[in-house]
């Protein structure tokens, strides 16, 4: 066997129909990346404004953290379960309902007078996140053509990375300056531009799957789909372990005073948004290859952590490299997991996502309960020993091939 017959599994036609070309295809990516953000600064801003709503709405900041729960249990089962209910839909009808309903969930956040509805309302916002980042990711692979599927998954990741760096911090400033529902408000406007940009320039997009649920579901329960997604739920397990409590671990370790954490939390966020993107490049040449790369560097990284984590400059040039390919690993990820699911490709977009977030709860919720027990100074190490994990299951899932056939 040839040997790039032997690395690289020949990759499967997303879609049937010609993608458009040119400006147009470029223009409909960017709408992509604009969505995305939307959705990623909703995700995580409550973070920021946890004490303000908590005063608000006169409940303490461990029942606000709530929020924080709803809305990751909502993309994890609420995704999946949206997906199913509209597995038939065409994919811009999808993507424009989303953003619809996430508009909507929004805006009757900022209006709700009680926590029982906002708690409502973000596991909804979960779900609708779910589904949005499943059919996003298919619908730009399907834009962009077989060459550039990785770089086009990349900008819909890159948009969520671009959250965390600029809208997240924008929108908890906002949320200090400003009643907390102004926030919602806000999002809930940038949601109706998004939806009105998609309406007018994301074209009709063909199904990245084929056939009812029960015909998708016959390809994602096949072992190579289930591995890619046992993989995203370690390896971000592994990476949130550590990210869970980098700010205190900055501080308490590092010898960074408050002020400054934000500095390096940036630095790791834009490293985060370089990732992304690069990595995208990296999938459109070998996925597997993509993977295997960034998952012996991440693993690597994050043990390094532990001895350059005590000193401020190399804690910080450690972090960048963290950032750097712990987010470029995303879309050779997603993109691989969509390759081998062939045509239960629609179904598998949206469990790639779900499953990134139950490794991101997953590694909260280790993060706490290792630290306690352990100490944070250790805590890089068993980020990087989860991360280990993952390698022989990477190199299985490199050479894995997505069959095409009826099963």
């Amino acid at each position: 066997m040839p040997r790039a017959a032997a690395t690289r599994p020949p990759q499967l036609p997303l879609v049937k129909s010609r993608p458009p070309e040119g400006r147009s295809a470029s223009r409909a990516l960017a709408v992509l990346g604009l969505s995305s953000f939307v959705v990623g600064t909703s995700e995580f801003v409550v973070v920021g404004v946890l004490d303000r709503i908590a005063t608000g709405l006169q409940v303490s900041v461990s029942t606000v953290g709530l929020l924080v729960t709803a809305y990751a249990l909502g993309v994890c089962f609420g995704g999946p379960a949206l997906t199913v209910l509209t597995i038939r839909l065409p994919r811009r009808t999808l993507l424009c309902g989303a953003l619809a309903l996430y508009a909507a969930a929004n805006g009757l956040a900022a209006v709700s007078g009680g926590f029982a509805v906002l708690l409502v309302v973000r596991a909804v916002s979960g779900a609708v996140h779910g589904l949005f980042v499943g059919v996003a990711s298919a619908a730009a692979a399907s834009l962009a053509g077989p060459e550039r599927q990785g770089r086009a998954v990349a900008v819909v990741f890159g948009g969520i990375a671009a959250a965390n760096l600029l809208g997240v911090p924008l929108a908890t400033y906002a949320g200090h300056v400003l009643p907390w529902q102004s926030v919602f408000a806000g999002i809930a406007v940038l949601a109706c531009a998004a939806l009105g940009l998609t309406l007018a320039v994301v074209p009709p997009v063909a199904n990245s799957g084929h056939g009812a649920l029960r015909a998708q579901t016959r390809y994602v329960l096949r072992r190579p789909p289930l591995l890619a997604l046992a993989v995203a739920i370690l390896l971000f397990c592994g990476q949130f372990t550590v990210f869970t409590l980098l700010g205190t671990y900055l501080q308490r370790v590092t010898g960074v005073s408050g002020g400054q954490v934000g500095a390096f939390l940036l630095v790791f966020g834009a490293a985060g948004s370089v990732g992304t993107l690069l990595g995208g490049r990296f999938a459109d040449r070998d996925t597997g290859r993509t993977l295997m790369v960034a998952g012996v560097v991440l693993t690597l990284t994050l043990a390094l952590l532990f001895p350059a984590g005590h000193h401020p400059l190399t804690a910080a040039a450690t972090l960048a490299v963290f950032g750097l390919f712990g987010f470029g690993l995303a879309p050779a990820l997603q993109l691989r997991t969509i390759e081998l699911a062939g045509p239960g490709g629609d179904l598998a977009a949206t469990l790639g996502a779900s499953a990134g977030n139950a490794g991101i709860a997953a590694g909260s919720a280790l993060a706490g309960w290792f630290s306690t027990r352990y100490g944070l100074t250790a805590l890089p190490l068993a980020g990087a020993g989860i991360c280990a994990v993952t390698l022989p299951l990477v190199w299985v899932l490199r050479r894995a091939r997505a069959t095409t056939k009826e099963v």
